[in-house]
């Protein structure tokens, strides 16, 4: 029976994995897979066919335990649901107040700021932009923003997909270093598994080389040098509002104080993502984007349409995703120096025993996540290691998986925004890009393991 769940994994993962050449939503696959994991976990612990483990290493077996397991495997099922939930209102609550921002017209003010004809200095301008910016709204939105951005600043289509694919290197290296800059950087830092000043201190330097080394070298391509005819005029879709600064500045303002609402309260994050979409949603109910504001266009500008507008089902991906690698964490599969273990424990075991440098295993996992999906990755690895907060090993894992997605345009949710947007081709990214973004990000990690294993040991 253990066999059967890992083969219902092993299979909706691929699925995932091939969700371009199926032409299916990853949502569907993840979502039938979370729900048979636990349907056949269910039918095999009430038949005492095997054992789960909760997250407090007590093992519950029907036969032995009776109903006293049963309210054991009741409450991992919530445990997890719960641990789950966390991480899907957090993003809910980031994503809506991004489309606040967007409806007020706040990236507007991005969008005006780029007067320069120069192509490298573009190309450092919007790099930095996507650096900064992911970190605080998430590299995914950031992607997005800065490619639509370029849609007006570069007409020649073969031009802007060399600029959109460095944005999305830079993008995916500017979230690895926030708890709030990638999907996987909010999990461990949700999981209690690094801090948010820890995650900063520590993969702060070896992003930034992450970022700048593949720059540097683009620079230095053809394609990157002489002058690029910027048209500065805003179409009226694009042109600022009254309201668009203060909802910007408001908006990442109350983003940037969730890790800080933490700090202070010891609460949850989703709990301070909570209050900054209470406040911002506050203050888009009274403010005026328009000069001659009436209530018939008070809709346009309205969190209901900024709710309408956000990708539920990519928060529905990350529900069964998170949820099917709960069902794997919670099935007995082996014992590990006496002790019944769960799969993924067992799993980190004998990758131990197979390759003992952990390091090595990391950097093989910021590969990895090039091919496929970084989040069950990180998933996996925060049930599979019980490793204490800010360990070297959090830290590691936050910048590979981060980053190690810019290797491929499908390994990253900012990748496959660009390659949506701009329709870059998969072999094209592959043969022109690939290497720029494997040199920052081996540069980076050979800088990371310098500072954490040599500089502060």
């Amino acid at each position: 029976m253990e066999s059967i769940i890992i083969l219902i994994f092993v299979i909706g993962y691929l699925s995932i994995t091939l969700e371009h050449p199926l032409k299916l939503d990853k949502t569907v696959p993840a979502l039938i897979m979370a729900a048979l994991i636990w349907a056949v976990l269910a039918i095999g612990f009430h038949s005492g066919w095997f054992s789960v483990v909760d997250t407090h290493d007590s093992v519950f077996n029907f036969l032995t335990g009776g109903d006293e397991a049963m309210h054991g495997f009741e409450n991992t099922l919530l445990h997890h649901l719960g641990k789950t939930s966390e991480i899907l209102v957090f993003l809910i609550g980031a994503m809506t107040i991004v489309e606040i921002i967007d409806l007020h017209q706040g990236f507007a003010v991005l969008k005006q700021a780029v007067k320069t004809k120069s192509k490298t200095k573009l190309l450092w301008i919007i790099g930095i932009l996507a650096f900064i910016l992911s970190a605080i709204i998430d590299n995914l939105t950031a992607t997005i923003v800065l490619v639509t951005l370029l849609r007006k600043l570069i007409h020649m289509r073969h031009e802007r997909i060399w600029y959109a694919a460095m944005v999305v290197i830079a993008a995916n290296a500017g979230g690895a270093w926030s708890p709030i800059g990638d999907v996987t950087t909010t999990m461990l830092w949700i999981a209690n598994k690094v801090s948010a000043l820890g995650l900063i201190e520590m993969v702060i330097i070896p992003s930034v080389v992450c970022f700048v080394v593949p720059f540097l070298i683009a620079s230095r391509l053809k394609v990157f040098k002489g002058q690029v005819e910027i048209d500065t005029t805003m179409e009226n879709g694009d042109s600022k509002l009254l309201s668009s600064k203060t909802m910007l500045f408001l908006g990442l303002g109350m983003i940037v104080s969730v890790p800080i609402f933490k700090t202070l309260t010891h609460l949850p994050p989703y709990v301070g993502m909570m209050l900054a979409l209470g406040v911002v949603w506050l203050v888009s109910e009274y403010i005026h984007p328009e000069e001659d504001f009436s209530s018939s266009r008070r809709h346009l500008y309205s969190t209901h349409k900024a709710l309408s507008r956000i990708e539920i089902s990519s928060i529905l991906f990350f529900l069964g995703i998170l949820m099917a690698v709960a069902g794997l964490e919670a099935l007995v599969y082996g014992v590990v120096n006496g002790e019944e273990v769960g799969t993924l424990r067992y799993l980190a075991e004998q990758l131990q025993g197979a390759i003992p440098n952990q390091d090595v295993v990391v950097i093989l996992l910021g590969i990895l996540s090039a091919i496929i999906d970084n989040v069950p990755l990180v998933a996996a690895s925060i049930g599979m290691y019980d490793s204490p907060i800010d360990s070297v090993l959090w830290h590691f894992i936050a910048y590979s998986a981060g980053t190690g997605g810019s290797m491929l345009i499908i390994g990253s949710a900012a990748g496959v925004a660009a390659m949506g947007m701009e329709k870059i081709d998969f072999i094209w990214y592959l043969k022109k890009v690939a290497w720029i973004a494997f040199a920052g990000f081996i540069v980076g990690a050979a800088v990371f393991l310098l500072i954490e294993r040599v500089l502060f040991v």
